[in-house]
């Protein structure tokens, strides 16, 4: 594992991209090297499955991979 690939530290855990289960809007946007509003864009489309959390709205990993590995 990269140093680029943890995404948060504690003071007993990192967790890696690789070992989450839901990515933020961000995240998806940093791993398809495009702007957050097209990430954005992508979840009202329904591109894959996409929650909204309060505020804030959280990707399925699943479901964005198998997307990923479709197109």
């Amino acid at each position: 594992m990269c140093p680029d690939d943890i995404i948060e530290t504690t003071a007993t855990s990192a967790i890696s991209v690789f070992d989450k289960r839901i990515y933020t809007v961000a995240e998806v946007a940093a791993i398809l090297e495009i702007s957050i509003s097209k990430a954005y864009e992508l979840c009202r489309q329904g591109q894959f499955k996409a929650i909204k959390v309060g505020r804030s709205v959280r990707v399925s990993k699943l479901s964005f991979d198998e997307w990923l590995d479709n197109q």
